[in-house]
């Protein structure tokens, strides 16, 4: 197989990127990452990103506030495709993607989410978790569709909740697992192992 190129969109901090990075220098993945792209002006990702010598940019989406559509998903789609990136990454990404980046890339865009997808889609979903009473909390691995947090599912983590857990302390123990669960699911994807059957992801 092929290594796999990512182009990696991020908002915030990159720690997801950090724990693919991590795992690629400690040949546990197949794989480069060949672009980042924020879509904040300053976000802690695009300097991680340099650190690492991987070309970084930021790239308004304006006017939309929550997704990514219409000229700035066009350029969002040019700037991937011109590092010939094959495979997007989305880590901590704060906008809906819609179908024409989809369109673009079918079949080779992940997400990952801090809770255990069906539930608790969309922001904060740790303190959904906590607040709901839940015994076990966790993040999904998933191919991105259409919908939010809604694609099918490649790897889930789970962790306990615990007696006097707070908001912070249980979003930190889905953390911890979210950085093993990201590069898990692209060694699958590098290794041909995935593929997509209805709402099932079949892993060969």
């Amino acid at each position: 197989m092929p290594k796999l190129r990512l182009a990696v969109l991020g908002s915030g901090a990159g720690t997801n990127m950090q724990s693919i990075l991590d795992a690629i220098a400690g040949g546990t993945l197949d794989a480069e990452v060949v672009c980042v792209i924020s879509d904040v002006a300053d976000a802690p990702i695009l300097e991680r990103a340099r650190r690492h010598n991987i070309p970084a940019r930021f790239l308004s989406a304006a006017p939309y506030k929550t997704k990514l559509e219409g000229p700035a998903e066009e350029a969002y789609i040019q700037a991937i495709r011109e590092v010939g990136a094959d495979t997007v990454v989305l880590a901590g990404f704060m906008r809906i993607v819609k179908p024409g980046l989809l369109a673009a890339f079918p079949g080779r865009v992940l997400n990952i989410h801090p809770a255990l997808l069906p539930a608790f889609p969309g922001l904060h979903s740790w303190k959904q978790a906590l607040d709901y009473g839940c015994k076990v909390a966790g993040c999904t691995v998933h191919f991105v569709d259409a919908g939010t947090d809604s694609g099918p599912i490649i790897v889930q983590r789970t962790v306990p909740v615990l007696e006097g857990d707070t908001p912070e302390t249980l979003h930190a123990r889905i953390q911890a697992q979210e950085h093993l669960a990201y590069p898990e699911a692209l060694r699958l994807l590098a290794a041909g192992r995935l593929s997509i059957r209805g709402r099932t992801v079949a892993i060969a």
